[in-house]
């Protein structure tokens, strides 16, 4: 069974407050609507858990209402950090789970199509991880914003959601980051705290996260542009 588990139990700080960043309205419909439809349109997602502020259920379950999302099945709370809030995810997941799917419910541009290839590449890996190669030139710099090095790009990726694991090993990964007492900002690093190899999934389109005002009106042009 594949489950996902889409997190929108941000602040949405960087918006420059006002309501949750997962109910601005894009092209008519609720952020987080567009992670949602793609879920709900790809074949292999058998479940999704929404991961949403105990203060936003409300909100939540009205989209879910709305928009007919069948296939969410389960509601988790955010917790403090993100990992928190994956883990309370994992735990609402159903038993037969053997692959879950972690998604930003703040990345729009999700499709079926790249959910599916994360799929193959657990199938093959254990792990299937979305990311972009790096094409800018990187630079180290001190506080003082002085360039210490360049960075040698070629090897670089900027990861991405959705991160797709094995059930077990992505609670054994979490297990380890709590029993350590470490903060990891996403699925690939908690994996990588148990020595384990995590295989990259390129994105074949931009598939930027809604942060900024500036982001959401980018994602509105390339949605439009969207057959």
């Amino acid at each position: 069974m594949v489950t996902a588990i889409v997190l929108a139990a941000g602040r949405s700080t960087r918006m420059g407050g006002g309501p949750n960043k997962q109910f601005i309205e894009l092209l008519g419909k609720p952020l987080i609507y567009f992670s949602l439809a793609a879920f709900e349109q790809c074949p292999n997602i058998e479940a999704i858990v929404l991961v949403r502020r105990p203060d936003c259920a409300q909100q939540t379950d009205a989209v879910v209402r709305e928009y007919g999302f069948k296939k969410v099945g389960a509601f988790a709370d955010g917790g403090i950090e993100r990992q928190n809030s994956v883990w309370n995810g994992l735990e609402k997941c159903d038993r037969a789970t053997d692959i879950a799917v972690v998604h930003d419910g703040a990345r729009p541009l999700l499709t079926p199509a790249l959910i599916e290839s994360t799929i193959v590449s657990v199938q093959a890996h254990g792990t299937g991880i979305a990311a972009t190669k790096v094409v800018d030139t990187i630079k180290e710099a001190n506080d003082d914003k002085t360039v210490i090095r360049t960075v040698d790009r070629t090897k670089l990726w900027a990861v991405q959601t959705p991160q797709t694991v094995r059930f077990s090993l992505l609670r054994e990964a979490y297990t380890n980051v709590f029993l350590k007492q470490m903060v990891v900002t996403d699925e690939a690093a908690a994996v990588e705290s148990l020595g384990q190899k995590v295989h990259l999934v390129e994105t074949p389109f931009l598939n930027l996260k809604v942060t900024t005002p500036s982001d959401l009106a980018m994602a509105e042009a390339l949605l439009r542009a969207r057959p």
